[in-house]
Protein backbone atom coordinates (compact mmCIF):
# COMPACT_ATOMS: atom_id res chain seq x y z
CA UNK A 1 0.00 0.00 0.00
CA UNK A 2 2.77 2.77 1.06
CA UNK A 3 4.08 1.57 -2.30
CA UNK A 4 0.90 2.92 -3.97
CA UNK A 5 0.44 6.16 -2.44
CA UNK A 6 4.21 7.31 -3.35
CA UNK A 7 3.58 6.51 -7.09
CA UNK A 8 -0.23 8.24 -6.14
CA UNK A 9 2.17 11.05 -5.34
CA UNK A 10 5.27 11.22 -7.45
CA UNK A 11 2.30 11.54 -10.55
CA UNK A 12 0.84 14.47 -8.37
CA UNK A 13 4.23 15.70 -8.60
CA UNK A 14 4.61 15.05 -12.21
CA UNK A 15 1.46 16.40 -13.29
CA UNK A 16 2.79 19.91 -11.58
CA UNK A 17 6.03 19.62 -12.82
CA UNK A 18 4.86 19.59 -16.58
CA UNK A 19 1.90 22.53 -16.22
CA UNK A 20 5.44 24.76 -14.25
CA UNK A 21 7.05 24.12 -17.54
CA UNK A 22 4.07 26.47 -19.23
CA UNK A 23 3.35 30.67 -18.67
CA UNK A 24 1.94 31.98 -15.48
CA UNK A 25 -0.18 34.81 -14.77
CA UNK A 26 1.14 38.62 -16.21
CA UNK A 27 3.90 36.81 -18.04
CA UNK A 28 5.18 39.76 -20.58
CA UNK A 29 2.05 41.84 -19.69
CA UNK A 30 3.54 45.20 -17.93
CA UNK A 31 2.71 47.18 -16.29
CA UNK A 32 1.29 45.19 -13.91
CA UNK A 33 1.96 41.84 -14.73
CA UNK A 34 0.05 39.55 -12.66
CA UNK A 35 -0.07 37.20 -9.90
CA UNK A 36 3.73 35.98 -10.59
CA UNK A 37 4.47 39.96 -10.37
CA UNK A 38 2.24 40.05 -7.15
CA UNK A 39 4.21 37.14 -5.18
CA UNK A 40 7.34 38.63 -6.36
CA UNK A 41 6.83 41.93 -5.05
CA UNK A 42 5.49 40.74 -1.60
CA UNK A 43 9.03 38.92 -1.49
CA UNK A 44 10.74 42.31 -2.39
CA UNK A 45 8.69 44.49 0.14
CA UNK A 46 9.37 42.26 3.04
CA UNK A 47 12.83 41.64 2.56
CA UNK A 48 13.75 45.61 2.07
CA UNK A 49 11.44 47.36 4.24
CA UNK A 50 11.07 47.31 8.03
CA UNK A 51 8.17 44.68 9.55
CA UNK A 52 5.85 47.72 10.23
CA UNK A 53 6.27 49.41 6.72
CA UNK A 54 4.92 45.96 5.14
CA UNK A 55 0.82 47.31 4.80
CA UNK A 56 1.88 51.08 4.91
CA UNK A 57 1.56 52.99 1.71
CA UNK A 58 4.98 54.55 1.31
CA UNK A 59 7.74 55.89 -0.91
CA UNK A 60 9.15 52.51 -1.00
CA UNK A 61 5.84 50.63 -0.63
CA UNK A 62 3.35 51.88 -3.39
CA UNK A 63 0.28 49.73 -2.42
CA UNK A 64 -1.39 50.42 -5.80
CA UNK A 65 1.02 48.38 -7.03
CA UNK A 66 0.71 44.95 -5.91
CA UNK A 67 0.13 45.79 -2.46
CA UNK A 68 0.08 43.13 0.22
CA UNK A 69 -3.58 42.29 1.21
CA UNK A 70 -3.05 38.76 2.65
CA UNK A 71 -2.54 38.03 6.50
CA UNK A 72 0.76 38.10 8.44
CA UNK A 73 1.81 34.26 7.81
CA UNK A 74 1.83 35.19 3.66
CA UNK A 75 3.95 37.95 4.75
CA UNK A 76 6.33 36.04 6.45
CA UNK A 77 6.39 33.36 3.79
CA UNK A 78 7.22 36.22 1.72
CA UNK A 79 10.23 37.04 3.52
CA UNK A 80 11.60 33.69 3.82
CA UNK A 81 11.33 32.72 0.35
CA UNK A 82 12.48 36.25 -0.65
CA UNK A 83 15.49 35.71 1.56
CA UNK A 84 16.23 32.90 -0.27
CA UNK A 85 15.77 34.22 -3.79
CA UNK A 86 18.03 37.29 -2.58
CA UNK A 87 20.90 34.26 -2.08
CA UNK A 88 20.28 33.37 -4.87
CA UNK A 89 20.12 36.59 -7.23
CA UNK A 90 19.87 39.78 -5.33
CA UNK A 91 18.52 41.20 -8.70
CA UNK A 92 15.25 38.97 -7.58
CA UNK A 93 14.10 41.23 -4.69
CA UNK A 94 16.26 44.64 -5.75
CA UNK A 95 14.08 47.43 -4.27
CA UNK A 96 12.23 49.10 -7.16
CA UNK A 97 14.37 47.70 -9.83
CA UNK A 98 13.15 43.91 -9.82
CA UNK A 99 9.66 45.75 -10.44
CA UNK A 100 8.46 43.21 -13.13
CA UNK A 101 11.71 40.95 -13.09
CA UNK A 102 11.74 37.94 -15.12
CA UNK A 103 14.05 35.59 -16.92
CA UNK A 104 14.84 31.84 -16.54
CA UNK A 105 16.38 31.36 -13.71
CA UNK A 106 13.43 33.33 -11.73
CA UNK A 107 10.35 31.40 -12.95
CA UNK A 108 12.38 27.77 -11.95
CA UNK A 109 13.06 29.46 -8.53
CA UNK A 110 9.68 30.86 -8.23
CA UNK A 111 7.63 27.58 -9.68
CA UNK A 112 10.48 25.47 -7.02
CA UNK A 113 8.82 26.97 -4.07
CA UNK A 114 4.63 26.44 -4.49
CA UNK A 115 6.25 22.33 -5.62
CA UNK A 116 8.30 22.41 -2.32
CA UNK A 117 5.16 23.65 -0.45
CA UNK A 118 2.84 20.67 -1.85
CA UNK A 119 5.60 18.26 -0.93
CA UNK A 120 6.06 19.60 2.56
CA UNK A 121 2.32 20.66 3.00
CA UNK A 122 -0.13 19.97 1.10
CA UNK A 123 0.02 16.29 0.23
CA UNK A 124 1.40 15.07 3.78
CA UNK A 125 -2.19 17.27 4.85
CA UNK A 126 -4.17 15.78 2.41
CA UNK A 127 -2.78 12.03 2.79
CA UNK A 128 -3.42 12.56 6.51
CA UNK A 129 -6.76 13.92 6.16
CA UNK A 130 -7.50 10.82 3.62
CA UNK A 131 -6.41 8.30 6.70
CA UNK A 132 -8.69 10.37 9.13
CA UNK A 133 -11.90 10.52 6.93
CA UNK A 134 -13.38 7.00 8.50
CA UNK A 135 -11.50 3.70 9.89
CA UNK A 136 -13.50 1.33 7.76
CA UNK A 137 -12.37 2.71 4.23
CA UNK A 138 -9.97 0.18 2.65
CA UNK A 139 -6.57 0.35 1.19
CA UNK A 140 -7.96 0.67 -2.16
CA UNK A 141 -10.07 3.53 -0.54
CA UNK A 142 -7.50 5.77 0.65
CA UNK A 143 -5.76 5.21 -2.58
CA UNK A 144 -8.57 6.44 -4.86
CA UNK A 145 -9.01 9.40 -2.74
CA UNK A 146 -5.65 10.30 -2.40
CA UNK A 147 -4.77 9.74 -6.23
CA UNK A 148 -8.03 11.97 -7.61
CA UNK A 149 -6.76 14.75 -4.85
CA UNK A 150 -3.33 14.85 -5.75
CA UNK A 151 -4.20 15.21 -9.48
CA UNK A 152 -7.13 17.49 -9.13
CA UNK A 153 -6.22 19.95 -11.49
CA UNK A 154 -8.31 22.90 -10.64
CA UNK A 155 -5.22 23.18 -7.49
CA UNK A 156 -3.08 22.80 -9.66
CA UNK A 157 -3.36 24.94 -12.49
CA UNK A 158 -3.89 27.93 -10.26
CA UNK A 159 -0.65 27.06 -7.96
CA UNK A 160 1.75 25.28 -10.89
CA UNK A 161 0.47 27.31 -13.38
CA UNK A 162 -1.11 30.63 -12.99
CA UNK A 163 0.81 30.85 -10.01
CA UNK A 164 -0.55 30.91 -6.34
CA UNK A 165 0.41 28.94 -3.08
CA UNK A 166 -3.35 27.80 -1.97
CA UNK A 167 -1.52 24.69 -1.44
CA UNK A 168 -0.57 26.26 1.85
CA UNK A 169 -3.84 27.46 3.15
CA UNK A 170 -5.36 24.19 2.21
CA UNK A 171 -3.20 22.53 3.94
CA UNK A 172 -3.40 23.74 6.97
CA UNK A 173 -7.01 23.67 6.64
CA UNK A 174 -6.97 19.99 5.59
CA UNK A 175 -5.10 19.18 8.68
CA UNK A 176 -7.25 20.97 10.95
CA UNK A 177 -10.21 18.95 9.11
CA UNK A 178 -8.66 16.00 9.92
CA UNK A 179 -7.62 16.73 13.22
CA UNK A 180 -11.04 17.19 13.83
CA UNK A 181 -12.32 14.09 12.72
CA UNK A 182 -9.67 12.42 15.22
CA UNK A 183 -11.17 14.85 17.81
CA UNK A 184 -8.22 16.75 18.64
CA UNK A 185 -10.06 20.11 18.59
CA UNK A 186 -6.67 21.82 19.79
CA UNK A 187 -4.80 21.09 17.03
CA UNK A 188 -7.50 21.65 15.42
CA UNK A 189 -7.62 25.05 16.10
CA UNK A 190 -3.98 26.14 15.99
CA UNK A 191 -3.85 24.70 12.38
CA UNK A 192 -7.18 26.44 11.07
CA UNK A 193 -5.46 29.74 12.98
CA UNK A 194 -2.50 29.26 10.56
CA UNK A 195 -4.99 28.94 7.53
CA UNK A 196 -7.11 32.08 8.35
CA UNK A 197 -3.24 33.99 9.00
CA UNK A 198 -2.50 32.77 5.65
CA UNK A 199 -5.25 33.43 3.52
CA UNK A 200 -8.41 35.61 4.73
CA UNK A 201 -10.76 33.50 2.14
CA UNK A 202 -10.44 30.71 4.92
CA UNK A 203 -13.35 32.35 6.13
CA UNK A 204 -15.45 30.27 4.38
CA UNK A 205 -14.39 27.15 6.23
CA UNK A 206 -14.70 29.39 9.32
CA UNK A 207 -18.48 28.80 10.09
CA UNK A 208 -18.38 24.79 10.08
CA UNK A 209 -15.48 24.38 12.49
CA UNK A 210 -16.93 26.60 14.60
CA UNK A 211 -20.26 25.02 14.40
CA UNK A 212 -18.47 22.24 15.14
CA UNK A 213 -16.30 23.04 18.19
CA UNK A 214 -19.31 24.72 19.79
CA UNK A 215 -21.22 21.97 19.70
CA UNK A 216 -18.86 20.27 21.42
CA UNK A 217 -18.58 22.18 23.86
CA UNK A 218 -21.66 22.96 24.92
CA UNK A 219 -22.33 18.94 24.76
CA UNK A 220 -19.93 19.01 28.00
CA UNK A 221 -21.56 17.27 30.98
CA UNK A 222 -20.89 20.12 33.60
CA UNK A 223 -20.58 24.11 33.02
CA UNK A 224 -17.02 23.94 34.65
CA UNK A 225 -16.33 21.44 31.47
CA UNK A 226 -17.74 23.68 29.26
CA UNK A 227 -16.05 26.62 30.57
CA UNK A 228 -12.49 24.81 30.68
CA UNK A 229 -12.96 23.59 27.08
CA UNK A 230 -13.75 26.52 25.31
CA UNK A 231 -11.44 28.41 27.08
CA UNK A 232 -8.64 26.06 26.13
CA UNK A 233 -9.79 26.26 22.30
CA UNK A 234 -9.67 30.40 22.80
CA UNK A 235 -6.50 30.63 24.30
CA UNK A 236 -5.25 28.45 21.38
CA UNK A 237 -6.86 30.79 18.76
CA UNK A 238 -5.72 34.09 20.40
CA UNK A 239 -2.21 33.21 21.45
CA UNK A 240 -1.67 31.65 17.81
CA UNK A 241 -3.55 35.07 16.67
CA UNK A 242 -1.56 37.05 19.13
CA UNK A 243 2.01 35.78 18.27
CA UNK A 244 1.56 36.20 14.47
CA UNK A 245 0.26 39.77 14.59
CA UNK A 246 2.80 40.88 17.42
CA UNK A 247 4.52 43.40 15.17
CA UNK A 248 1.19 45.27 14.67
CA UNK A 249 -0.62 45.02 18.08
CA UNK A 250 1.45 47.56 19.22
CA UNK A 251 -0.49 50.18 17.49
CA UNK A 252 -4.06 50.30 17.02
CA UNK A 253 -3.93 52.16 13.91
CA UNK A 254 -1.07 49.51 12.46
CA UNK A 255 -3.59 46.85 13.40
CA UNK A 256 -6.49 48.40 11.40
CA UNK A 257 -4.52 48.98 8.49
CA UNK A 258 -3.76 45.38 7.79
CA UNK A 259 -7.29 44.76 8.56
CA UNK A 260 -8.03 47.67 5.80
CA UNK A 261 -5.82 45.94 3.63
CA UNK A 262 -7.32 42.30 3.89
CA UNK A 263 -11.11 43.65 3.38
CA UNK A 264 -10.86 46.21 0.49
CA UNK A 265 -14.37 47.08 -0.22
CA UNK A 266 -13.02 49.75 -2.57
CA UNK A 267 -12.47 47.21 -4.69
CA UNK A 268 -16.23 46.55 -5.83
CA UNK A 269 -18.70 43.26 -5.46
CA UNK A 270 -16.27 41.24 -8.04
CA UNK A 271 -13.75 42.50 -10.57
CA UNK A 272 -13.15 40.08 -13.32
CA UNK A 273 -16.22 37.66 -14.48
CA UNK A 274 -16.66 35.19 -11.43
CA UNK A 275 -19.24 32.09 -11.27
CA UNK A 276 -21.30 33.52 -8.59
CA UNK A 277 -24.59 35.03 -8.05
CA UNK A 278 -24.15 38.62 -8.23
CA UNK A 279 -21.82 38.52 -11.56
CA UNK A 280 -24.71 36.59 -12.86
CA UNK A 281 -27.58 39.30 -11.20
CA UNK A 282 -25.35 42.03 -13.00
CA UNK A 283 -25.97 40.67 -16.40
CA UNK A 284 -30.06 42.29 -16.26
CA UNK A 285 -29.32 44.74 -13.16
CA UNK A 286 -26.36 46.42 -12.70
CA UNK A 287 -25.74 46.40 -9.29
CA UNK A 288 -22.88 49.46 -8.93
CA UNK A 289 -25.75 52.02 -10.86
CA UNK A 290 -27.58 51.28 -7.76
CA UNK A 291 -25.97 49.99 -4.74
CA UNK A 292 -22.68 51.44 -3.08
CA UNK A 293 -20.25 49.76 -2.37
CA UNK A 294 -20.78 50.03 1.69
CA UNK A 295 -24.58 49.15 0.73
CA UNK A 296 -23.26 46.02 -1.83
CA UNK A 297 -20.92 44.82 0.97
CA UNK A 298 -23.68 44.66 3.37
CA UNK A 299 -26.07 42.95 0.97
CA UNK A 300 -23.73 40.35 0.36
CA UNK A 301 -22.39 39.42 4.35
CA UNK A 302 -26.20 38.89 4.90
CA UNK A 303 -27.07 36.87 1.96
CA UNK A 304 -24.26 34.76 2.70
CA UNK A 305 -25.10 34.20 6.46
CA UNK A 306 -28.57 33.84 5.26
CA UNK A 307 -27.46 30.91 3.05
CA UNK A 308 -24.32 29.59 5.37
CA UNK A 309 -26.35 29.08 8.85
CA UNK A 310 -29.29 26.27 8.12
CA UNK A 311 -25.99 23.58 7.18
CA UNK A 312 -24.13 24.59 10.28
CA UNK A 313 -27.05 24.59 12.47
CA UNK A 314 -27.65 21.39 11.56
CA UNK A 315 -24.01 20.48 12.41
CA UNK A 316 -24.55 22.25 15.48
CA UNK A 317 -27.13 20.08 16.16
CA UNK A 318 -25.72 16.61 14.98
CA UNK A 319 -21.61 16.52 14.77
CA UNK A 320 -20.64 13.58 12.25
CA UNK A 321 -17.94 12.88 9.91
CA UNK A 322 -20.79 12.98 6.98
CA UNK A 323 -22.19 15.71 8.28
CA UNK A 324 -19.12 18.26 9.13
CA UNK A 325 -17.35 17.40 5.27
CA UNK A 326 -21.00 18.48 3.68
CA UNK A 327 -21.47 21.59 6.11
CA UNK A 328 -17.37 22.84 4.77
CA UNK A 329 -18.72 21.93 1.18
CA UNK A 330 -21.96 23.76 1.50
CA UNK A 331 -20.73 26.84 3.39
CA UNK A 332 -17.65 27.10 1.09
CA UNK A 333 -20.48 27.05 -2.03
CA UNK A 334 -22.51 29.92 0.08
CA UNK A 335 -19.73 32.34 0.53
CA UNK A 336 -18.72 31.68 -3.31
CA UNK A 337 -22.62 32.38 -5.09
CA UNK A 338 -23.24 34.96 -1.97
CA UNK A 339 -20.13 37.01 -0.89
CA UNK A 340 -17.91 40.12 -1.61
CA UNK A 341 -15.46 40.26 -3.67
CA UNK A 342 -15.38 36.67 -4.91
CA UNK A 343 -12.64 35.61 -7.00
CA UNK A 344 -12.94 32.77 -9.86
CA UNK A 345 -9.33 30.73 -7.69
CA UNK A 346 -11.34 30.88 -4.50
CA UNK A 347 -13.75 27.62 -5.87
CA UNK A 348 -11.00 25.85 -4.34
CA UNK A 349 -11.94 26.34 -1.17
CA UNK A 350 -15.30 24.82 -2.11
CA UNK A 351 -13.18 22.11 -3.92
CA UNK A 352 -11.01 21.08 -0.79
CA UNK A 353 -14.20 19.42 0.75
CA UNK A 354 -15.79 18.13 -2.16
CA UNK A 355 -12.50 16.24 -2.94
CA UNK A 356 -13.09 14.60 0.43
CA UNK A 357 -17.00 13.30 -0.37
CA UNK A 358 -15.89 11.45 -3.29
CA UNK A 359 -15.93 8.36 -1.48
CA UNK A 360 -19.61 8.25 -0.70
CA UNK A 361 -20.85 10.53 -3.98
CA UNK A 362 -18.17 9.93 -6.74
CA UNK A 363 -20.20 10.80 -9.79
CA UNK A 364 -21.70 14.18 -8.31
CA UNK A 365 -18.26 15.02 -6.69
CA UNK A 366 -16.24 14.66 -9.80
CA UNK A 367 -18.57 16.14 -12.11
CA UNK A 368 -18.60 19.15 -9.10
CA UNK A 369 -15.18 19.33 -9.76
CA UNK A 370 -14.87 19.24 -13.56
CA UNK A 371 -17.40 22.45 -13.36
CA UNK A 372 -15.20 24.01 -10.84
CA UNK A 373 -12.14 24.02 -13.75
CA UNK A 374 -14.76 25.01 -16.23
CA UNK A 375 -15.64 28.31 -14.50
CA UNK A 376 -11.89 29.00 -14.40
CA UNK A 377 -11.70 28.76 -17.99
CA UNK A 378 -11.44 32.45 -18.60
CA UNK A 379 -8.74 32.98 -16.58
CA UNK A 380 -6.52 30.04 -17.95
CA UNK A 381 -7.53 31.01 -20.74
CA UNK A 382 -5.62 34.27 -20.52
CA UNK A 383 -2.58 32.47 -18.55
CA UNK A 384 -2.20 30.72 -21.83
CA UNK A 385 -2.99 27.77 -19.48
CA UNK A 386 -5.74 25.93 -22.17
CA UNK A 387 -3.96 23.43 -23.42
CA UNK A 388 -2.51 21.89 -19.97
CA UNK A 389 -6.11 22.49 -18.47
CA UNK A 390 -7.69 20.40 -21.09
CA UNK A 391 -5.19 17.66 -21.12
CA UNK A 392 -5.95 17.46 -17.30
CA UNK A 393 -9.11 17.17 -16.85
CA UNK A 394 -9.27 14.57 -19.16
CA UNK A 395 -6.59 12.62 -17.41
CA UNK A 396 -8.06 13.31 -14.26
CA UNK A 397 -11.32 12.20 -15.40
CA UNK A 398 -9.80 8.69 -16.73
CA UNK A 399 -8.38 8.32 -13.44
CA UNK A 400 -11.47 8.61 -11.85
CA UNK A 401 -12.89 5.85 -14.49
CA UNK A 402 -10.24 3.59 -13.74
CA UNK A 403 -11.05 3.96 -9.97
CA UNK A 404 -14.72 3.73 -10.29
CA UNK A 405 -15.13 0.79 -12.96
CA UNK A 406 -17.37 -0.93 -10.20
CA UNK A 407 -19.39 1.34 -9.09
CA UNK A 408 -22.98 0.08 -8.30
CA UNK A 409 -24.71 3.36 -9.47
CA UNK A 410 -27.26 2.37 -11.54
CA UNK A 411 -26.08 3.97 -15.11
CA UNK A 412 -29.65 5.20 -15.36
CA UNK A 413 -29.66 7.24 -13.13
CA UNK A 414 -31.14 11.15 -13.30
CA UNK A 415 -27.88 12.00 -12.55
CA UNK A 416 -26.24 10.61 -15.68
CA UNK A 417 -29.12 12.33 -18.20
CA UNK A 418 -27.94 15.73 -16.06
CA UNK A 419 -24.45 14.97 -16.07
CA UNK A 420 -24.51 14.33 -20.00
CA UNK A 421 -26.18 17.16 -20.60
CA UNK A 422 -23.58 19.60 -18.44
CA UNK A 423 -20.95 17.78 -20.35
CA UNK A 424 -22.37 18.56 -23.46
CA UNK A 425 -23.35 22.06 -22.53
CA UNK A 426 -19.58 23.08 -21.22
CA UNK A 427 -17.91 21.50 -24.39
CA UNK A 428 -20.02 23.13 -27.10
CA UNK A 429 -19.50 26.62 -24.89
CA UNK A 430 -15.54 25.80 -25.15
CA UNK A 431 -15.52 25.01 -28.23
CA UNK A 432 -17.66 28.21 -29.53
CA UNK A 433 -15.49 30.53 -27.66
CA UNK A 434 -12.19 29.21 -29.27
CA UNK A 435 -13.77 29.28 -33.10
CA UNK A 436 -16.32 32.09 -32.64
CA UNK A 437 -14.98 35.34 -32.05
CA UNK A 438 -17.51 37.84 -29.67
CA UNK A 439 -19.02 40.74 -31.07
CA UNK A 440 -16.99 43.86 -30.77
CA UNK A 441 -20.33 45.32 -28.55
CA UNK A 442 -19.72 42.39 -26.19
CA UNK A 443 -15.96 41.38 -25.63
CA UNK A 444 -16.68 39.70 -22.73
CA UNK A 445 -19.36 37.24 -23.98
CA UNK A 446 -17.80 34.09 -23.80
CA UNK A 447 -16.51 34.42 -19.91
CA UNK A 448 -19.83 35.81 -19.38
CA UNK A 449 -21.46 32.62 -20.86
CA UNK A 450 -19.31 30.51 -18.75
CA UNK A 451 -19.36 32.07 -15.19
CA UNK A 452 -23.48 31.87 -15.66
CA UNK A 453 -23.87 28.70 -16.92
CA UNK A 454 -20.86 27.76 -13.87
CA UNK A 455 -23.05 29.53 -11.66
CA UNK A 456 -26.12 27.48 -12.46
CA UNK A 457 -24.44 24.47 -11.51
CA UNK A 458 -23.02 25.78 -8.22
CA UNK A 459 -26.19 26.56 -7.15
CA UNK A 460 -27.67 22.91 -8.27
CA UNK A 461 -25.12 21.91 -6.23
CA UNK A 462 -25.40 23.91 -3.14
CA UNK A 463 -29.33 23.08 -3.15
CA UNK A 464 -28.09 18.93 -3.05
CA UNK A 465 -25.74 19.60 -0.69
CA UNK A 466 -28.02 21.08 1.84
CA UNK A 467 -30.54 18.41 1.15
CA UNK A 468 -27.70 15.55 1.64
CA UNK A 469 -27.02 17.10 4.59
CA UNK A 470 -30.50 17.32 5.95
CA UNK A 471 -31.65 13.52 4.69
CA UNK A 472 -27.91 11.73 4.69
CA UNK A 473 -27.99 8.90 7.80
CA UNK A 474 -24.09 8.24 7.16
CA UNK A 475 -22.55 8.72 10.49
Amino acid sequence: MKSEILAAAFLGLALRSIISLYSYSGADSPPMHGDYEAQRHWQEVTVNLDVGEWYTNSSNNDLLYWGLDYPPLTAYHSYLVGRIGKSMDPRFVELHSSRGFQSREHKRFMRATVVTADVLIYLPAILYLVYCIDKTFQSDDKLFLFTLIAAYPGQILIDNGHFQYNNISLGFAAVAIAAILRRRFYTASFFFTLALNYKQMELYHSLPIFAFLLGECVAQKSFTSFIAKISRIAAVVLTTFAILWLPWLKSPQAALQVLHRLFPVARGVFEDKVANVWCAVNVVWKLKKHLLNDQMALVCIGCTLLAAMPTNVLLFRRRTKIGFLLALFNTSLAFFLFSFQVHEKTILLAALPSLFLLKWWPNEMVMFLEVSVFSMLPLLTRDELLVPALVSTLAFHLIFKCFNSNSKQSIESPLKYFANISSILMISILAASLTIAAPPRFPDLWPLIVSVISCGHFLLFFLWGNYQQLTCNIS
